[in-house]
């Protein structure tokens, strides 16, 4: 080991605050420590080369927002551009010049991987273990809290099934997250494996330029068309001022979203009438809608996909693409062996299975030397986990925006911290009391949930243990409830600990 790496060991650098992670989550907890804990340190510590988190690493044809921008946008800088539903490249120089806007660009470490984390209750620090640039050079910091904001997939590599005689395919095979940068399709046969949002992406992207596209799915999806452009939107922008019509928008948009939702959620069997009613208008009546877009759950059991103005529609109409139900016997050397007997040629197979869920990016957590087992931990406010101090994580919503409860965590993050500073204490705790029952996390049956659910912390029952999927109900509880609400476990240096 060199004297330099010895030395990034033995004196590691510290800060009040590391976040993990510098993408839409990572920019907008910079921003809230910038603004409301102006006194604090901080550093962004990010395994990639380049800022912007899911935007920067999917580089996929037709690669774009299933939400508005008006709400996966940040409150504190508004959305400029014309188009509501915004492709990829938009939406990541967006992320891009708000990190630069604010100085938040120059809090961050690229190239530092973090592979551990351990919490030592009687220095109230924890202690980042590292790996610095293409050589993983050792190196090792350390904070007073932390907070992860990588999302909750791993960005190695995509969820890939285990086909039968993939091997013998002479074509090409390309998962969505490991998309090739001289990728060209033009007059070839591309058959997209996947029903999700990455599949009704590509196909009609993909349609554009290829001889033909089939979309092979197991099962159909819930797909929702919507106007890119927003006129609603363009008609207050045009008369008020930017940050004032960013706001009414965001709101406007929350809440016909919470209502379009609990709506569905409520009366399933007449949402399910009405989105399949759509679609057949959009197809015609003649398109077998019941094969292929009529789902065997109720909306919202999984995320809707949405196609901005009605692009997958208008590709299937063109016969430019075409969507097959069906289960794959096995790979051939030309194309798929479908079970009904059906063969499907391609030149090209994109294999859009879904992603493989990974909690804190893959870091192993240890608190005073014992490793955390975070499937057998609870949620606090949906953001920190029992028995683990000082530790909080941003997640966003599975019915709407995911930058809207980004924004309340971090929020509440610094509400917390100046909270501690202001009363003398190093450490907080969430600790469970009494039966809180106990349910999933993510409330979903999509297969990438379920493959890995185990894995990831529990929900109660009750505040402040249990997660809600709404904005203005989370809102109120982040912005207006107590901080020693009863539940958490404040400590001070000296080791005196005190309940709420």
């Amino acid at each position: 080991m060199s004297q330099q790496t010895t030395e990034h060991l033995s004196t590691p650098r510290h800060v009040d605050v590391i976040i993990v992670g510098a993408g839409l989550s990572g920019v907008a907890a910079g921003y809230y420590l910038q603004a409301k804990c102006p006194g604090k340190s901080y550093m962004i510590l990010e395994g990639r080369e380049a800022l912007g988190g899911t935007w920067d690493l999917f580089r996929y044809p037709g690669i774009r927002s299933d939400s508005d921008m008006y709400t996966l946008g940040y409150s504190f800088r508004p959305w400029l551009d014309a188009k509501a539903i915004a492709d990829g490249a938009s939406i990541l120089e967006y992320v891009r010049a708000t990190a630069q806007e604010f100085g938040i660009d120059r809090k961050i470490q690229f190239q530092h991987r973090v592979l551990a984390a351990a919490w030592s209750s009687v220095d109230s620090t924890w202690t980042l273990d590292v790996e610095q640039g293409a050589q993983r050079e050792p190196m090792r910091f350390t904070c007073n809290f932390l907070f992860t904001c990588s999302g909750y997939y791993d960005y190695a590599g995509g969820y890939k099934p285990d086909f039968p005689s993939i091997e013998k395919f002479a074509g090409q095979v390309i998962h969505p997250q490991k998309w090739p940068a001289d990728f060209d399709c033009t007059g070839k046969r591309v058959v997209v494996i996947g029903s999700g949002a990455t599949a009704v992406t590509l196909v009609p992207a993909l349609a554009a330029r290829a001889s033909h596209v089939t979309m092979l799915q197991r099962s159909p999806s819930y797909i929702v068309s919507l106007p890119s452009k927003d006129a609603f939107a363009d008609r207050v922008r045009a008369s008020l001022p930017p940050k004032l019509a960013h706001g009414l928008v965001r709101w406007r948009n929350v809440l016909l979203g919470l209502f379009f939702y609990t709506q569905m959620r409520r009366r399933p069997v007449q949402a399910k009438a009405r989105i399949i009613g759509m679609i057949r208008k959009q197809l015609g009546p003649d398109y077998d809608v019941a094969t292929h877009f009529t789902p065997n759950y109720n909306p919202w059991d999984q995320r809707l996909c949405l196609v901005p103005d009605a692009d997958l529609f208008r590709a299937l109409r063109a016969g430019n693409a075409e969507v097959v139900t069906d289960l794959i016997e096995c790979f051939t050397e030309t194309g798929i062996r479908l079970r009904s007997g059906r063969e499907i040629d391609a030149d090209i197979v994109v294999t859009a299975t879904g992603l493989q869920l990974q909690l804190l990016g893959g870091m192993q957590i240890s608190v005073d030397g014992k490793p955390v087992d975070f499937g057998k931990t609870t949620a606090y406010r949906g953001l920190m986990y029992s028995d683990v101090p000082n530790l909080a994580t941003a997640f966003g919503y599975t019915n709407a925006s995911w930058t809207l409860k980004c924004e309340l965590s971090c929020a509440y993050v610094c509400r917390l911290l100046n909270y501690m500073d202001n009363r003398g204490y190093a450490a907080c705790t969430p600790r469970k009391q009494g039966a809180l029952g106990e349910h999933p996390l993510l409330d979903f049956n999509s297969g990438y949930v379920q493959r890995s659910i185990s894995l990831f912390p529990r929900q109660g029952n009750k505040r402040p243990w249990r997660v809600y999927q709404n904005y203005v109900v989370d809102r109120m509880n982040f912005q207006m409830s107590r901080i020693n609400d009863g539940s958490m476990e404040f400590t001070k240096r000296e080791g005196l600990r005190k309940r709420g």
